[in-house]
Order: structure tokens, then C-alpha cells, then sequence
């Protein structure tokens, strides 16, 4: 494999020991303050959980401090930090007094990791790809630039379109070919264009909806409004026939269907089979400061997502999820994407598949967990593709150099051989990935790439 991305297995492995070197084994806006969760011995949920049993900590592997604070958005991709505080994995590597902080929005989760805890903001936290590097670079913070490291991944799955009920019988689902005619000549008939929202622009969420327009021959930057709403403004819109198309993360989707406001179009998995979905990262200031704590939190989240992702954790994960400090929903809402089992709607079959529901720690093509720098390149790539960030002058050289000082996955092979993980990626790239319509991204050839896309800016 080239050198060209960095990616280079022998460099790779001779990193990946030597950072392990010496590690001993171990088997809203500002105005709005946000909430913050539980603890080890009461969780959200109500009733205790059973705390995990604490690591044998040594002087090189104890926190440098015991508290950090981090951020978090009701869905689903949060649940490996609720876990491992709810579950005492944070204190069981000597983080002890970690805070998960319920944000309004991600406007708000960007505002406080800049201003940091220090000031009454956050240390890092659940993030939307690539925001760790638009905030690195000052992009999307008023050119004040925070670094940031991306730690871990913390979800494959558990995203999807959903598509307002008035728009049912139209063709609609995962193909949008025949219905390309109907989304272009939305305005004659509406006297509006055909509007879709995500909840941040330029991230995940709204790359999703962008490529699946893309791909049915629809220019989300011409034929369709397309903005950043809040979820529940989104829903409300869908409801009473002011917004079409919602990209939204679980458990949007079911209450979706379940409250026959829409349908589901499709899944992003769906889209691209077991997509990367959003990620754990910290300011690089506080991990620079503390490596060991940085570690430690990793560890935690490790042993949070392998928790999560037994089938037999599944409903004690929803119990605690759901409860008042966290979600904040009933606990049926989740019961069913957290099972796999997706009511899809406008007469398309039930999805029932384990595997197609949130996966925290494996999936069918390997670790969740590990941050692939290949996966930073596509977002990134995709940024390139829309001609975002103009001002920037965004660049595939760039985007490999931004790559590289975000993404530590040295870091988090470290905690894993720390933690007695041995069945870690020999590689930081997952390799070409496929998507749905055919198009294919190669780490190693991202021009490639772009140049095969029909739509773009």
C-alpha cells in the first residue's frame, strides 16, 4: 500500500508497537446550561447498575487527572459514553469523576468544547465528521482555531431519510430514480421546491441526504431547498407539511413511522454498508496535558461499546438511555432500532436485522471502534465535493495533511494494548468502500473519487 495517504501497513505496525512500547497489560447555545447525567451508583434509568470491577491502575497507567467533561446529543451514537459512566468503566481506569453533558444542539456541543470546562464548556465529546477538523482549522468557529484529536469511532448504523407522509406512493425508498421527475417539479405543483433539513451543515448527516439525492440524479444544491433545522422543528415541518425529507439518527426514524408523520426512505446503511458514524474526540490541549487520562476514557468507551453490543445488554441499555437525565423518551422508542427492527412504511418491508440497528464495537466488515483515517479522507473528500469551505481552499493534499494531525489512532492502539486488546486493524484504512449505486471510494485514489460523481458543486 502507498505512502502516499500515510497509510502504509509497515509504517502502521512499526508505530502502532512503538507507541505501545512500555504500556503494562490489562485483561445548546452558551445561555442554555446543559444537563448533566447521572452517576455509577444511580443511573438515569433509576435503579443502580453494577459498577465495574476497578483496573490494577500503575504508575503508568494512572489518570493524570480523575475528571473530564464531555458532550453528548441524544441518539443513539451516544450510548458508549452514557455507558461507560452509568456502568463505572470511566472509574474503572481511574476516571472517576467523568461528566457526560446533554447539548442542545451541535451548534452548541462546537460553542462549548471551544470556550473548554475550564470555563464552563466541555473537554471533548460525541462529534459529527469532520467537525474535530473544521474546529482544528477555526472553520466553523469564527476563525478561533481549537485542535482536536479524533479518538475513536463511536457507532456504525443507526441513521436514515425519513420522508414526510404527503409524499407517499411516490417512489421515494433508497433509489430515487423514479421519483426524479416528481422531486424537480416539486414547485409547479407546491409552489415550493421539494425541502429537506439535516441538523448541522457540512457534517454526516447532511452528506448522507446529499448522496442520496446525488445518486438519484437530483443536485441538492439546485433542484431542492436544503438546510439545517433542529430535529424536533423538522418533524414538526414534516407534520403539518412544510418539510419533505429529514437525515436524522435514531430514535427519530421510529417516531417518525410510529407517529405516522412519514416514512423511512431508506437507511444509511442502506447507502453504504456499515457507514463510520460519529466519533469521540477531545481538545488536543487537554490530551496533550493528560495522555494517560486520555487513554483512560478511551478504555472506557472500549469496554461501554464491547458492552453495548452484546445482544443481552439491549434492553438495560435502552432502561438507562431512555431515562430523565439522558434521552428522555419512553423506553419503547428505542426498544426496536436497538433490536434492529425498523417500520419502514409507504408499503416497504420491515427491516429486522440485528446487524442493521447501531453497532458500537464489530461489525461484519471489522472494528467499529478504531478511528480509520481512510474514513477522514471520504469526509473530506466529500467537503471537496460540495465545495465547501471555499475560503479554506480545501485540497486532497490538504485534507490528507488535516488527516493526519486530527486522526490519533496511535492513541487508541495504545489503549488498546493497554487494555489487552489484541484483535485491533493491521491497517488505517478500511479499504475501498461501495456504495449502493456503485461508486467507489479508494482511500489510496480520493480524485478518482470525485472525478466519478455526475453531481457535484
Amino acid at each position: 500500500m502507498s505512502d502516499e495517504f500515510g497509510f502504509s501497513r509497515r509504517r502502521f505496525l512499526l508505530t502502532a508497537g512503538a507507541s505501545a512500547a512500555g504500556s503494562i497489560l490489562l485483561k445548546g447555545c452558551l445561555g442554555n446550561p446543559p444537563e448533566t447525567g447521572g452517576t455509577a451508583a444511580s443511573p438515569a434509568g433509576g435503579s443502580p447498575t453494577s459498577a465495574a470491577s476497578p483496573a490494577a491502575l500503575t504508575p503508568e497507567t494512572t489518570p493524570e487527572v480523575t475528571k473530564a467533561k464531555l458532550s453528548y446529543i441524544p441518539i443513539a451514537e451516544s450510548a458508549p459514553l452514557i455507558i461507560a459512566k452509568e456502568k463505572g468503566f470511566f472509574a474503572k481506569y481511574g476516571m472517576t469523576e467523568v461528566e457526560v453533558s446533554k447539548q442542545a444542539n451541535w451548534a452548541a456541543a462546537r460553542d462549548n468544547v471551544v470556550i473548554g470546562s475550564q470555563a464552563g464548556g466541555v473537554d471533548g465529546g460525541q462529534w459529527q465528521m469532520p467537525m474535530p477538523h473544521l474546529i482544528t482549522e477555526g472553520i466553523i468557529t469564527n476563525g478561533k482555531k481549537v485542535p482536536m484529536y479524533v479518538l475513536a469511532q463511536l457507532v456504525t448504523n443507526a441513521n436514515g431519510i425519513a420522508v414526510s407522509g404527503k409524499n407517499a406512493g411516490k417512489g421515494l425508498g433508497l433509489d430515487l430514480k423514479n421519483a426524479q421527475a416528481y422531486i424537480k417539479d416539486y414547485a409547479k405543483a407546491n409552489g415550493r421546491k421539494f425541502k429537506a433539513a439535516h441538523t448541522f451543515p457540512n457534517v454526516n448527516q447532511d452528506f448522507w441526504i446529499r448522496y442520496w439525492f446525488a445518486a438519484g440524479g437530483i443536485d441538492p444544491n439546485q433542484d431542492i431547498d436544503l438546510l439545517a433545522v433542529p430535529p424536533p422543528e423538522t418533524v414538526q415541518g414534516m407534520r403539518i407539511g412544510t418539510m419533505d425529507a429529514f437525515s436524522t439518527g435514531d430514535p427519530w426514524p421510529y417516531r417518525i413511522v410510529n407517529d405516522k408523520i412519514g416514512f423511512m426512505s431508506c437507511l444509511i446503511t442502506e447507502m453504504w454498508p456499515y457507514h463510520p458514524e460519529e466519533y469521540f474526540a477531545m481538545r488536543a490541549d487537554w490530551a496533550d496535558a493528560n495522555p494517560k487520562a486520555t487513554k483512560a476514557l478511551l478504555k472506557g468507551i472500549m469496554e461501554a461499546q464491547q458492552w453495548c453490543d452484546k445482544p443481552e445488554n439491549r434492553a438495560e441499555l435502552v432502561k438507562i438511555v431512555s431515562g430523565r437525565n439522558y434521552f428522555n423518551i419512553p423506553a419503547n422508542i428505542l426498544e426496536p432500532p436497538f433490536s434492529g427492527k425498523y417500520a419502514m412504511g409507504d408499503g416497504k418491508p420491515e427491516i429486522n436485522d440485528f446487524n442493521k440497528g447501531p453497532l458500537y464495537w464489530k461489525d461484519p466488515i471489522g472494528s467499529v471502534s478504531y478511528p480509520y483515517k481512510s474514513h477522514d479522507l471520504w469526509f473530506l473528500t466529500e467537503t471537496i465535493r460540495w465545495g465547501f469551505h471555499k475560503d479554506y481552499g480545501f485540497t486532497i493534499a490538504k485534507a490528507k495533511d488535516l488527516v493526519e494531525r486530527v486522526n490519533r489512532d496511535s492513541i487508541w492502539l495504545e489503549a488498546a494494548k493497554e487494555a489487552g486488546i489484541t484483535d485491533v486493524p493491521n491497517s488505517p484504512s478500511r479499504g475501498v468502500e461501495t456504495f449502493f449505486d456503485g461508486i467507489k471510494f479508494d482511500p489510496e485514489k480520493p480524485e478518482d473519487y470525485l472525478k466519478s460523481l455526475a453531481i457535484k458543486a
